[in-house]
């Protein structure tokens, strides 16, 4: 299994420019600790229904990471697709690709935040088809010599992006199940248009909040059946999960989750419990961890991508020590 790293570039309210200069160290560091790839999420506002902090932009951060780094892949986890005008992420995706000699990896979501989606002038409402409609446009933006293109949100005559890469980057696509549909109350319900999506990308990455190794698996079986009906090799498709993740070197699960916890209540914000988080997310002890790791290799996740709550540094010597080595040397 692979191990990617989501770079702690939240937008603390309290933020220094020596804070945020640090990202670039930090990046460095996560190379030199054997992890595969280096990601960015987004979020444009906080958002107290689940997070109490926004990121800074995820497509700058890249930019600065690509100029010092050259092993890692680089990638977004996700980029809020409808939030943007495909011509515009084209260049950007184009650019990112090149600055990083080809190690760019495009991850995309809908995206579900409304007061974000109304400060971008955006309906929440026509989020996944905005999604859909410019995908298309992108993927023919990168490997197109001249694209003409009149959709329900988009038109664009005779537009030439150039240089384009020498191979368009990966899409990989962010979604999960919401639910179960009523008449299979024990399979969850993945909508057919997520189906879909996920059945054209390169790679999916399934959803964190409130996912369990057993929950994971249940959407990767939907998923698998969905690509066998549509005739595609399920092992076409990279399969990634993304977790939150804070390491303590505590004895017990109680003391653990005692010192995780401000940490996460910090990202998360303090409407959800100590508990609650750890059911959703890798709190507990280091042993406590590592099986739910070892759990999600079982389900067969290809790489897992761990967030870090804090940019403590020390904590990537422990992921490193704790997660990356063992699980990297057994898979």
């Amino acid at each position: 299994m692979k191990f990617g790293l989501r770079l702690p570039s939240y937008a603390w309210p309290d933020a220094t420019y020596e804070q945020v200069g640090r990202l670039g160290a930090y990046a460095r560091q996560a190379e030199e600790a054997g992890f595969d790839s280096l990601w960015v999420i987004e979020h444009l506002l906080a958002s107290p229904a689940l997070y109490a902090v926004a990121w800074h932009d995820p497509l700058a951060v890249l930019a600065h990471v690509a100029a010092v780094t050259e092993r890692v892949r680089l990638g977004t986890a996700i980029l809020v697709l409808p939030l943007r005008h495909p011509a515009i992420v084209a260049r950007e995706v184009i650019t990112l690709d090149f600055l990083s000699g080809g190690r760019f990896i495009l991850g995309v979501g809908t995206g579900w935040d409304e007061k974000e989606f109304a400060t971008a002038g955006v309906p929440l409402k026509e989020r996944g088809a905005r999604l859909d409609e410019e995908l298309e446009v992108i993927r023919r933006l990168l490997s197109e010599e001249t694209v003409t293109h009149h959709g329900r949100f988009f038109h664009l005559d005779e537009v030439t992006m150039a240089p384009r890469p020498p191979k368009p980057p990966p899409v990989w696509i962010a979604g999960g199940s919401l639910g179960h549909a009523p008449e299979t109350p024990d399979k969850p319900f993945i909508a057919p248009t997520v189906l879909a999506r996920i059945g054209r990308a390169d790679g999916w990455m399934s959803r964190s909040s409130g996912s369990d190794a057993s929950m994971v698996k249940a959407d990767w079986i939907v998923v698998q059946e969905y690509l066998r009906s549509i005739g595609r090799d399920p092992g076409t498709l990279t399969f990634a999960h993304t977790q939150f993740v804070h390491l303590s070197e505590a004895s017990t699960r109680a003391k653990a989750i005692a010192e995780q916890g401000p940490f996460f209540t910090r990202v998360m914000g303090d409407h959800r419990g100590h508990e609650d988080l750890a059911a959703s997310y890798l709190l507990g002890t280091i042993d406590d961890i590592q099986r739910r790791i070892a759990d999600l290799a079982a389900v067969g996740l290809q790489e897992l991508i761990i967030t870090p709550v804090t940019d403590d540094p020390r904590q990537l010597d422990l992921l490193a020590t704790h997660v990356v080595a063992p699980f990297s040397s057994a898979g």
